[in-house]
């Protein structure tokens, strides 16, 4: 385990898991009896959101962010050597692949279950500019080290910038031209070869951009499907709910007739038990009286 590794590491985690896995990174140095080291990765500052997003962007499309950077080289370029109204066209170039980067940082971001809001994209949008206006800027973001946003007032450029940049950022090889040329045509031909290349990675962008806003729509127009189901389940739910409260008061009423018959034939038993009671204890008189008069009469026979 190195300092380089482990900002690596950090600057690519989520800014909430940042500090648990610097934490971590601290105690494991320490095991290893590496002090030095443990104090250098205690000192890594915490990301902000928009730094976050920004180093993901670099990390995920490295080639599209080498191509802002190189197209601001072109645009400073441009205002020494070109016309006005070729400068115009790379200015409006410039706005749309800073629109089309923006909304690609905002994606990969939500595809890790981070949601950007407009500050946060704005500060997402300052900082690519910053990088196109400023070569040591563009290397920050290159870095993906950044630990805050950044900004360019046209003056330099103002904010954190990597808190931390062992190595000089990864550039892709340098292509050597064929053969000698004069000053003036090389320069001609490596700025084309510069806007061709700046322009084919604008285009993949801009598909990239595309490619993320059809499948929002697909996700809004699911949303919106499984929305819609949800409100016929509540509606039929609700209807269910109305059948068996109207269910619950007709055996409430029927319980109540049903309770109220009950107790009139309990009141019928009773006065039936009263007079089964008398008329057994009428019958069992009738039947002494019957036989005492047996009893007389017998006696009378014998005399």
């Amino acid at each position: 385990m190195d300092l380089d590794g482990v900002a690596d590491e950090l600057y690519a985690v989520p800014p909430e898991e940042f500090v648990a896995v610097r934490t971590q990174r601290q105690h494991e140095a320490r095991a290893a009896g590496d002090r030095t080291l443990a104090r250098e990765v205690g000192a890594l500052p915490k990301p902000t959101v928009a730094a976050w997003v920004c180093n993901l962007l670099a990390r995920e499309q490295r080639a599209e962010v080498e191509g802002l950077v190189e197209l601001g080289d072109l645009l400073r370029q441009a205002q020494e050597s070109l016309a006005g109204d070729q400068l115009r066209a790379l200015d409006r170039q410039r706005a749309q692949l800073l629109g089309a980067l923006t909304r690609q940082a905002t994606a990969l971001a939500r595809e890790r279950g981070t949601r950007v809001g407009g500050a946060v994209e704005a500060q997402v949008t300052d900082t690519l500019r910053a990088a196109m206006a400023d070569p040591e800027a563009g290397a920050a973001l290159l870095s993906g080290r950044l630990a805050a946003a950044m900004s360019y007032s046209g003056l330099g450029t103002t904010g954190t910038r990597p808190a931390l940049r062992i190595v000089p950022a990864r550039t892709g090889p340098t292509r050597e031209t064929a053969g000698p040329r004069s000053g003036a045509a090389a320069r001609r031909a490596a700025e084309e070869e510069t806007r061709r290349a700046a322009e084919e990675r604008r285009h993949r962008a801009l598909e990239e951009a595309r490619r993320a806003a059809e499948e929002a729509t697909a996700a809004a127009a699911e949303a919106v499907a499984a929305a819609g189901e949800e409100r016929q389940r509540v509606d039929d739910l609700d209807a269910r709910r109305a059948d068996l409260q109207a269910r619950v008061a007709e055996l409430s009423d029927e319980l109540a007739r049903t309770e109220e018959q009950a107790t009139r034939t309990a009141e019928e038993l009773r006065r039936a038990e009263r007079q089964r009671r008398a008329a057994e204890r009428h019958a069992t008189e009738a039947a002494e009286a019957r036989d005492r008069s047996l009893a007389a009469l017998r006696a009378l026979e014998q005399h």
